[in-house]
This record gives structure tokens, sequence and C-alpha cells, in this order.
């Protein structure tokens, strides 16, 4: 049984951290590895460069908009192929992110984290509810 008391705020707390993840990880092609670099890893992947500004971009805005509470569904949806490209990548260096260049655990976790967000919805605090001056509807009549 959903405690839908409790429920939103679960939502709120999956989408404050999945959003502030992607805008770090975002930050992190930018500022760390830089986006030449990211595009350079990308390639040494077999990947096209340019993919890494796209992966950059969509880090960005999506955790933007999911951290904001705006189509945090749809964007959550949508950023599953890039955590499930992350998957693959890191999938030679064995299971622990701890690893040397990080296996592929925690992409894989973050997956399935997006896709229970999709499911959840917005939760407690998201801009679309003052938005659209409504309350979160993705628990009601949950059970």
């Amino acid at each position: 049984m959903i405690d839908t008391r409790t429920a939103p705020y679960a939502a709120f707390l999956l989408r404050a951290t999945l959003g502030t993840m992607f805008i770090a990880h975002a930050l992190l092609k930018y500022a760390v590895f830089t986006l030449p670099g990211t595009a350079k890893f990308f390639e040494s992947l077999g990947l096209p460069g340019p993919l890494a500004y796209a992966t950059f971009a969509a880090e960005l805005i999506g955790g933007t908009l999911i951290l904001a509470g705006l189509g945090t569904r749809w964007v959550s949806l949508a950023l599953v192929p890039v955590l499930l490209g992350a998957t693959w990548a890191h999938a030679g260096n064995g299971w622990l992110f701890t690893a040397p260049n990080g296996g592929w655990e925690y992409p894989a976790f973050l997956a399935a984290a997006a896709v229970v967000q999709a499911l959840l919805g917005d939760g407690k605090f998201a801009l679309a509810n003052l938005l659209t001056g409504a309350q979160s509807q993705s628990l009601k009549g949950a059970a």
C-alpha cells in the first residue's frame, strides 16, 4: 500500500536529487573534463563526438527541468537513454563505480531511478503545480 500522505514528498526528494545529479554531471563535463575532452572520450568509445555536446545539453536542461518540476515525467523518460548510454560506456569496467574508469552500477541505478520518477510524477513543490494551480495528481486514488 502507498502512503498517499508521504508519497508526494518522496517523489519530491527523488526529483530534487535526480535533477541535481544530472546538473552536476553536466557541469563535470563542462568544467572538469571540458566539452572537447568529453567529445574525445565519446569518440574513443566509437560514438560521434558531437553526441557529447548533446548529452551535456540534455543533462543540464533536463536536470534543471526535473529539479524545477516541469515536465518531470517526460523529461525523466527522455533522459533514460542517456543513462543507458552511460551504463554501456562503463560496462567493461566492472560492477562498482569505484572500479578504474567507473563501473556500471551507478548509471544503471540512475536509469531505474529516472523510470521511477517518471512513474511518480512531480510530487510536492513542483513549479508545474504552481503554474497549473493543481496539486500533483500522480498518486490520487493510489491504494
